[in-house]
């Protein structure tokens, strides 16, 4: 089942559609074609086959009337070898209802995915083969500038989110503040919640006090959503399950062996500056118990 997480990244490529030629415009430069409108467009991928196809979110670029670049938008949390089976599936048939090229964009919130998702999908000899365009945090541009927050608020989260752990965070808080100006209150509630459980200890207290200093937070609709407790907690555990997912799939990928117990202690962690900590000194230990914290023997 998708996490929360998950479905929040998706409802802002459903609410912005224009966000995935954003991200695009990065990676393939000079290489996306000239447009002036974007649209959302019907997920639904079946084709003659009995099989159930639906991608994350569909969006078409058009110039003048004409549609010019398809693009499929999957939101990829963590390593599943299934899609390499489901993504072929839907570039072509959408390839084959819309007769005009398509882009496969994979958007991953975590490094340890971005690599994986980035390869080929070879299929068919002589080998043809499918590239997708995945975005990660690295990928992501250090977004300061408020107007560029202003006209881009769904891309400057994530670019909050990507660089949370700036050395300089203030200049990225202050556009990002002007970027929740940009949305509604109720999505700019949503975003929040997400950057929160993103942001480590230190970075979040200096969000909330820039709040505070400017005067933001007064705005009554948003304070109820960004003080309902019960929305805050079950955001916090749903994180805190995704990343405990995300540190044992990069284990497992390593080869490294995962007793029961230690399983237990990564899936039951709530805390989340302790899940980071274990995600950044994952590549390099021999043992999962050299991880420290909870996992020391």
């Amino acid at each position: 089942m998708p996490s929360q997480e998950h479905e929040v990244f998706v409802d802002m490529f459903r609410g912005r559609p224009s966000l995935a030629a954003e991200l695009l415009d990065g990676p393939l430069h000079d290489h996306l074609p000239d447009y002036d409108e974007v649209h959302l467009a019907s997920a639904d991928l079946a084709d003659v086959v009995p099989t159930e196809y639906r991608a994350d979110v569909v969006v078409t670029l058009t110039h003048e009337g004409s549609t010019v670049l398809a693009v499929v938008v999957e939101v990829q949390r963590r390593i599943d070898t299934r899609k390499l089976l489901s993504w072929p599936a839907y570039v072509a048939t959408l390839y084959a209802r819309l007769n005009c090229p398509v882009t496969l964009l994979v958007y991953c919130p975590q490094r340890s995915v971005v690599g994986w998702a980035a390869k080929p999908i070879v299929f068919g000899f002589p080998a043809g083969h499918i590239s997708p365009v995945a975005v990660g945090p690295d990928q992501l541009p250090v977004i300061t500038d408020p107007e560029i927050a202003r006209r881009l608020p769904e891309l400057t989260v994530m670019s909050a989110i990507a660089h949370a752990t700036h050395p300089d965070p203030a200049p990225l808080l202050e556009a990002l503040l002007m970027a929740y100006r940009a949305v509604e209150v109720d999505r700019a509630a949503l975003y929040h919640d997400l950057v929160l459980m993103a942001l480590p200890n230190q970075t979040r207290k200096m969000l909330e006090d820039l709040m505070t200093a400017t005067n933001y937070t007064p705005r009554s609709d948003f304070a109820k959503h960004h003080f309902a407790q019960g929305k805050m907690e079950g955001l916090a555990k749903g994180l805190a399950e995704a990343k405990g997912q995300d540190l044992l799939t990069v284990l497992e990928s390593r080869g490294l062996t995962v007793s029961d117990e230690a399983r237990t202690t990564i899936v039951e962690c709530s805390d989340l500056d302790q899940l980071d900590r274990w995600m950044r000194q994952v590549a390099t230990v021999e043992r999962v118990e050299d991880l420290g914290g909870p996992l020391a023997v």
